[in-house]
């Protein structure tokens, strides 16, 4: 799969290319037979803008919508996904970038990419793609801007660390199998995601947001069971 711009809506300090989305139509005409030709699929991105309107022109425009398999978001194109999931509910959708942070590395962003993973993946994502995977300590970026990482190396003493954000993706890419399906879920606790598996186990990923801990009661089915969370945590929970 390829997308024919990355954010394409913004002139960035780094190389980037802008396009109006009447452009980048016109420029998926030519470039969509050519991936057919090679069994590429095409993807519309990267959406980094609220509009979806910006969306639509190419998903309306007879020159351009026939050659576009999915969408993927980013940043601001969060505020999006929503209208673009109503609109286009066949359209395969993913989140590919996440909102890279400040290089601190902390606990509260943690939980902030969290409310962002529940956002993208409740709104119709099917995949979604951390960035970065690792950077020196201090999270410098090659262009100056200090971002968060899965990993920060110490390049001095050959050492490395895992960062919580790290262990937050483990939550669910450990125990969220490839095929899984979004579960719907329902009651007074909704921080949560539930999937299942496509060897029919289920994995609940909870956060207990509260200082204190709590006893959460799940039903599945006619199963009925209570979890202690411990304050301020994340858990996952598989049943076989």
């Amino acid at each position: 799969m390829v997308m024919p711009q990355n954010e394409f809506n913004s002139a960035q300090v780094f190389p980037s290319c802008t396009w109006t989305a009447a452009g980048l139509s016109r420029f998926i005409s030519y470039l969509g037979p050519e991936m057919k030709k090679l069994g590429v699929q095409l993807y519309f991105g990267t959406m980094e803008r609220p509009n979806s309107k910006l969306v639509d022109t190419i998903l309306t425009d007879p020159q351009s919508k026939d050659w576009i398999s999915g969408v993927g978001f980013q940043w601001a194109g969060k505020d999006a996904i929503a209208s673009v999931h109503a609109s286009y509910p066949a359209m395969k959708l993913i989140q590919s970038e996440q909102e890279c942070g400040n290089g601190k590395n902390d606990w509260d962003y943690c939980k902030y990419t969290w409310g962002l993973m529940k956002h993208y993946l409740s709104n119709g994502a099917s995949a979604y793609m951390y960035w970065n995977t690792s950077l020196k300590d201090g999270g410098i970026s090659t262009w100056g801007w200090k971002q968060n990482s899965l990993i920060s190396v110490d390049t001095v003493h050959h050492t490395y660390k895992y960062n919580y954000e790290y262990y937050l993706m483990k939550h669910l890419s450990h125990f969220v199998k490839p095929g899984a399906r979004l579960l719907s879920v329902s009651g007074a606790f909704s921080n949560l995601l539930a999937f299942q598996n496509p060897d029919q186990s289920i994995a609940i990923i909870a956060q207990n947001d509260n200082a204190d801990e709590r006893i959460v009661s799940f039903r599945i089915g006619k199963d009925v069971f209570g979890v202690k969370l411990r304050g301020d945590s994340f858990n996952t929970l598989l049943i076989r």
